[in-house]
């Protein structure tokens, strides 16, 4: 069986319609060749999205790592809460920024020559 084999719709439509009218996921592998996984995962997404859920499925052409099968969802809250952590971080970098601004400009300037002073007493 080839790795990555590229399904159209119509074929996974009709797969998955074999697969609820109550075909076994195991006469369809035999016949088709397609992984038990891959025929269960079709079943379940068109169960639950009808025909366009089966337009989701499988890795984007050229995205590697792409969430796969409508975990659309779990990662667009994912995104979500990883933008609200860089905007408080966004946040506490300026807070930090402004306050050390604050102590360098409240620090003394040094206009002395840079000598060091005498740790002895004079006699004048």
């Amino acid at each position: 069986m080839p790795r990555c084999r590229v399904y159209s719709l119509e074929f996974k439509l009709e797969v998955a319609q074999r697969l609820v009218n109550g075909e076994s996921v195991s006469d369809l592998h035999d016949e088709l060749g397609i992984r038990r996984g891959v025929l269960y995962r079709w079943r379940d997404v068109y169960r639950k999205e009808g025909a366009a859920g089966l337009r989701l499925t499988g890795r984007p052409t050229g995205v590697e790592g792409a969430p796969r099968d409508g975990n659309t969802l779990e990662s667009a809250r994912r995104i979500a809460e990883l933008e609200r952590k860089i905007g408080q971080q966004a946040l506490d970098l300026d807070f930090l920024t402004r306050a050390f601004k604050r102590v360098k400009e409240s620090r003394p300037k040094n206009t002395g020559t840079g000598a060091t002073a005498s740790t002895e007493k004079s006699e004048a």
